[in-house]
């Protein structure tokens, strides 16, 4: 079993029953006891687990996390899964680099990203690490930061400094509002820093908005219309909310 193999298989049992076990790993997986210890630093650093004597039990900010990552994803799941299979359109050609912002429609892309394409993927997602943790096809960077519990992302100057030291080729970002006056905004004003840098760090900028994200608008700003690429939202977009797009220059796919 490789070792990518064997932190996906931690990782799922962690979730599943809250605790593990250094000894009785490395006997069931026939391994040392050094190599379980270095997996469980591994999820560690991913934000899943919290190391304690003898192994290792599940991040109660992970658990957090999830319990508020899956009541989000919840909501409307086929739609949001419609929108990240259109999404997939926009990713790079093997070899490139993306960047995915935290949010649920974002983290069922996440979830589909294809087993045949090698890709660098960076976040400040710790839910969205957890899903890609394993992933043969991608190197993940995951972006360091103070997590803000209520979305699980890495906020603050730390993770904006690493973004400006960035440059992908494709940002695929999340909003809580969409208007013509102020652009693609959020209520959090650490996430929209953050998500600033996002849309700075990147050469192509692919917002992920279902059509109920049109018309209300957030406290805080992160993007003008005209600084995104493509937005990808649903059939149940407006036809007014679809040219106002468009009238900026941003190509609209309608998943």
């Amino acid at each position: 079993m490789y070792a990518a193999e064997r932190q996906v298989l931690l990782a799922e049992r962690l979730t599943r029953h809250g605790r593990l076990s250094v000894n009785e790993l490395a006997r069931e997986l026939s391994v040392s006891t050094e190599t379980i210890r270095r997996d469980l630093d591994v999820l560690e650093r991913a934000g899943t687990a919290t190391r304690v004597h003898g192994g290792a039990v599940l991040s109660s900010t992970y658990a957090r996390i999830e319990a508020s990552l899956a009541q989000r994803t919840g909501e409307r799941p086929d739609l949001k899964a419609r929108i990240a299979q259109a999404a997939l359109r926009f990713l790079p050609d093997a070899g490139g680099s993306i960047l995915l912002d935290g949010g649920s429609t974002v983290a069922h892309l996440a979830e589909v990203l294809p087993s045949d394409r090698r890709l660098t993927v960076l976040t400040h997602s710790v839910a969205i690490a957890h899903v890609l943790l394993g992933h043969e096809a991608i190197a993940l960077h995951l972006l360091g930061g103070r997590v803000r519990e209520v979305t699980g992302v890495a906020v603050g100057q730390s993770t904006v400094d690493a973004l400006r030291a960035t440059r992908v080729d494709v940002a695929f970002l999340g909003t809580n509002g969409v208007t013509p006056d102020h652009g693609f905004s959020t209520p959090d004003s650490e996430e929209a820093a953050v998500k600033r840098a996002l849309v700075e760090s990147a050469r192509t900028r692919v917002v992920l908005a279902d059509s109920t994200k049109f018309g209300p608008h957030q406290v805080f700003s992160f993007a003008d219309l005209t600084d995104a690429t493509a937005v990808v939202t649903d059939d149940g977009v407006r036809a007014a909310d679809r040219a106002m797009l468009e009238d900026a220059g941003v190509e609209v796919v309608v998943a």
